[in-house]
């Protein structure tokens, strides 16, 4: 009796662990998801043309506000994509959102964060919305900006993914004095904006190689620079920059910058290796990207860095700082191999006059769940386009997800098999 209750306990343990398995594989797409709805198809749109919806895909909680065809269009007339990337981003809160709880407000008014305060570019509590339960049916969404109204209002939901993801109409944008300002025109001073973010070095470089035309000649069509901060040039093992010919500093140089708009967000969801300003064909000058988290590291086969922080994001420019230099195989050979595993150690025969020897201690290894490291939770909206060879190549969060949940799945099914 005492067995058979041992195994029903097993059991069901085993299915509420498949169930939570199971519901881990479930991501989703914000692009899959609107390109159902024609009424939002131009809001779908600027999704992926400003990557916000590489950033989307990658978050676990949030709600959508999306505009109709009409008020969008309204909202992206004679606007430059950097603008309209900042109104999107506030309409991006990181919380979760539907009909019923925006109708059932527990203190009738809430100030929520929305992904344009992840920017930095939001000063004091601009970067967060206002929603207020208006009664009779209403709720209200406007700017938290002092003295502001609520000229938006609750239109209908539109998709639900609980817990995960809300998407929910609403009848117009929420804005500010300065948000659909262009922080980044033609008229940017590039080394000024460097050197503000303390990476001064780089900056000389580039003027001295005469690689700022270059960098400044690709902004127009797409541009994001790598930028080492000044202790990076500093650090043990970089070497002497002032010792590089001219051709392999330039080389150095453009490998710091990527051809195309590429933000942190879009670099999260990369798995296959981009291409940079130096790249000459397949394989050359490339650099491959891990995630984990929010937090993205560059590889070169020689060394890793950190993305650290962003300095500007504004379509079709991003600058990003990052933590080493990067240092190209090309031009600095690969990174040293590990040292080989050690044998075993074999003892040499006992002396007939000695007594035997007491056995070695057997080392515990770890398990394979303790050593390895979390998956990045990065995720693929499908419907972006490829604009170029050097374009971010995405492969969804779903496959991550769903890998993670088959090998707890077969754990699972082991330990019911021994069991049972």
């Amino acid at each position: 009796m005492a067995a058979t209750t041992s195994t029903s306990h097993l059991f069901f343990s085993f299915i509420f662990s498949l169930t939570i398995l199971i519901s881990t594989v479930h991501s989703h797409n914000i692009t899959d998801i609107l390109s159902k709805f024609p009424d939002y198809s131009l809001y779908n749109s600027y999704l992926t043309q400003t990557k916000l919806a590489d950033e989307i895909n990658t978050r676990e909680t949030l709600t959508c506000l999306v505009l109709n065809n009409a008020a969008m269009s309204s909202l992206s007339a004679k606007r430059p994509l950097s603008a309209i990337k900042n109104a999107l981003s506030l309409l991006t809160v990181l919380d979760y959102f539907d009909g019923q709880k925006l109708h059932d407000l527990s203190s009738g008014t809430v100030l929520s964060t929305t992904l344009y305060q992840t920017t930095g570019n939001a000063p004091g509590n601009l970067g967060f919305v206002n929603i207020t339960d208006l009664k009779g049916g209403k709720v209200g969404f406007g700017s938290a900006a002092p003295g502001s109204t609520l000229d938006s209002t609750y239109v209908k939901s539109v998709k639900q993914i609980p817990y995960n993801i809300s998407v929910v109409e609403i009848s117009a944008p929420i804005v500010f004095p300065g948000l659909l300002t262009d922080s980044a025109g033609p008229d940017l001073n590039l080394t000024a904006v460097l050197d503000k973010a303390g990476c001064k070095i780089f900056a000389s470089l580039v003027v001295r190689s005469g690689v700022l035309k270059s960098y400044q000649s690709a902004m127009a069509k797409g541009l994001t620079i790598l930028a080492p901060s000044d202790m990076a040039f500093a650090a043990k093992g970089v070497p002497d920059v002032g010792k590089l010919s001219s051709a392999d500093l330039v080389a150095l140089l453009q490998y710091h910058a990527l051809p195309g708009y590429v933000p942190k967000g879009a670099l999260k969801t990369t798995t296959a290796p981009i291409g940079t300003m130096a790249s000459s064909g397949a394989g050359k000058y490339d650099l491959s990207v891990s995630a984990t988290g929010d937090e993205v590291t560059l590889h070169t086969g020689v060394d890793s860095s950190r993305v650290s922080g962003t300095v500007v994001d504004s379509t079709p420019l991003c600058i990003l700082t990052v933590d080493n230099v990067l240092l190209p195989r090309e031009l600095f050979g690969t990174s040293p191999s590990p040292a080989p595993a050690l044998g075993p150690v074999v003892s040499p025969a006992p002396s007939p006059v000695s007594a035997s020897p007491s056995p070695s201690p057997v080392a515990r290894s770890p398990s394979p769940a303790a050593m390895s490291p979390p998956a990045p939770p990065a995720g693929s909206p499908e419907g972006s386009p490829s604009e170029s060879a050097n374009d971010v190549t995405k492969s969804g969060a779903g496959g991550v997800r769903v890998s993670k949940a088959l090998g707890g799945l077969a754990v699972l099914l082991s330990l019911m098999s021994s069991v049972l």
